[in-house]
């Protein structure tokens, strides 16, 4: 596909950095030449300094033939104006704007974004994305990465396995023979730094990383099986008064069970629109690094820490100095990929990346096939695909043994009739069915390939 990004932000980059990786003809557009001389030393892109919604620009970038528009700068208004023209002016058939303001977002709003008004086919919103993965680590405490597919009938879970865990030593295939009704996969392991997909005589062990699909009724039961507690988060502090910071508040606020969350933000003016904006949520003025202001929250009785400001630094020195303090959980916004490790080796129990939540809600809409959902892991590392099994792809009407999946992707959930079901080899997918499978980044192509339909489907 010929794509054209506009903004060379951490946000561009990254969405340029993944789609140039996968052979798209990406060009970038941004008016700071700085960025634009970086992204096109580092990556393999063509680069366009200006202002991405000059028509002029757009033009020069190859709107006349672009397949799609992806509007990523740091200004709403000049996403949006982007989109118009590359609409009006060129004809371009899929435009994608990041908006920030969560005005833009309100429901009763939504007609603004028609193809009459502003003509925008998919919004990304990083702070939206962000809220609602801090809100799914709150829930589920002991995992390090939540992911829900199914429209949340299942999860995927990263967990850290430890002695604790009951299938130590024991090989993947004999996991149904052992829990017959507990419908789990282990979708990838970890080891060594190392991430893979499993095979069926391939073992678990302690210290190993692992990632799960399964049935979100049979959480209880999983986290039983591999040694992890459900507990539940009753106090809540959360550093980072901004928009991500504010929604998160917002959204505990609204939890069927009472949960206490402080905030503690630094900007005098942005603490006041918060306490204005909470009905029950406390917020503290002040600096989180601060023992005295931490010892106010009484961080030492908190459930979950969750570190929300717009700098990396500050967010892994302030989810330390709380655990330090007595804080049972940090839960850590990571922007820079390279800080990911750092936060690995200083003790942090889990990490947010917005730039790779949006980079996977923007993938689904380049695959081919009708592909739902996808999610990164890592660094690019592998990825989830959520997906419809169409008439005339590869999968219909086939067992899964007789599918030619590649040595580094694994089916590793099915849903039927809105049902969820563990994958077998001898199972024949059906036209309708929805997917999930686990790739390794080499292999996803060939998965891209399995998920199309044939010609003769059009």
């Amino acid at each position: 596909m010929k794509i054209i990004v506009c903004g060379a932000g951490q946000v561009g980059w990254q969405i340029a950095r993944h789609l140039s990786g996968e052979r798209n003809d990406v060009t970038i557009v941004d008016n700071n030449p700085v960025l634009v001389r970086r992204a096109t030393d580092t990556l393999d892109v063509q680069g366009v300094t200006g202002f991405a919604s000059y028509p002029a620009i757009l033009e020069q970038a190859g709107a006349r033939d672009a397949d799609m528009v992806i509007a990523a700068t740091y200004s709403d208004e000049v996403n949006m104006v982007t989109c118009q023209v590359a609409h009006s002016v060129f004809g371009v058939t899929k435009k994608i704007a990041r908006l920030r303001a969560q005005t833009y977002l309100d429901p009763r709003y939504s007609d603004l974004f028609r193809r009459e008004h502003l003509p925008i086919d998919v919004i990304i919103s990083p702070e939206r994305e962000v809220s609602l993965a801090a809100m799914k680590r709150v829930a589920y405490p002991s995992a390090f990465e939540v992911h829900e597919f199914f429209g949340g009938r299942a999860l995927l879970l990263g967990l850290v396995l430890d002695d604790k865990c009951a299938v130590l030593n024991t090989p993947l295939r004999q996991l149904s023979e052992l829990f017959p009704t507990l419908r789990v996969m282990v979708a990838g392991v970890r080891r060594s730094e190392r991430l893979f997909a499993p095979e069926p005589e391939d073992q678990l062990f302690a210290g190993d990383a692992v990632y799960l699909l399964l049935d979100a009724a049979d959480v209880a039961r999983v986290f039983e099986v591999f040694g992890k507690q459900a507990a539940k988060q009753e106090r809540v502090l959360i550093i980072g008064g901004g928009n991500v910071g504010l929604s998160v508040a917002t959204m505990l606020e609204g939890q069927p069970e009472r949960v206490r969350v402080k905030v503690i933000e630094r900007d005098r003016g942005r603490a006041e629109l918060a306490a204005d904006a909470l009905e029950r949520s406390i917020v503290l003025h002040g600096d989180a690094m601060d023992a005295d202001l931490l010892a106010e929250a009484r961080i030492s009785k908190t459930d979950a820490v969750l570190v929300l400001t717009d700098d990396d630094k500050t967010n892994l020195l302030a989810a330390v100095r709380a655990k330090t303090l007595g804080a049972k959980m940090a839960i850590s916004l990571v922007n820079d990929p390279g800080m990911v490790g750092l936060a690995d080796a200083m003790g942090v129990d889990a990490y947010i990346n917005p730039r790779a939540l949006t980079v996977s809600s923007i993938l689904r809409h380049i695959r081919h096939g009708r592909v739902r959902s996808v999610y990164l892991l890592g660094d690019r590392e592998a990825e989830v695909i959520e997906a419809q099994v169409l008439g005339t792809s590869q999968l219909a009407n086939r067992a899964v043994r007789d599918i030619a999946f590649p040595e580094g992707a694994l089916l590793i959930g099915v849903q039927r009739k809105g049902v969820f079901m563990k994958p077998s080899s001898g199972m024949v997918l059906l036209e309708g069915d929805l997917i999930v499978v686990f790739a390794l980044t080499e292999d996803v192509p060939k998965v891209d390939e399995l998920l199309q339909v044939a010609v003769e489907f059009f």
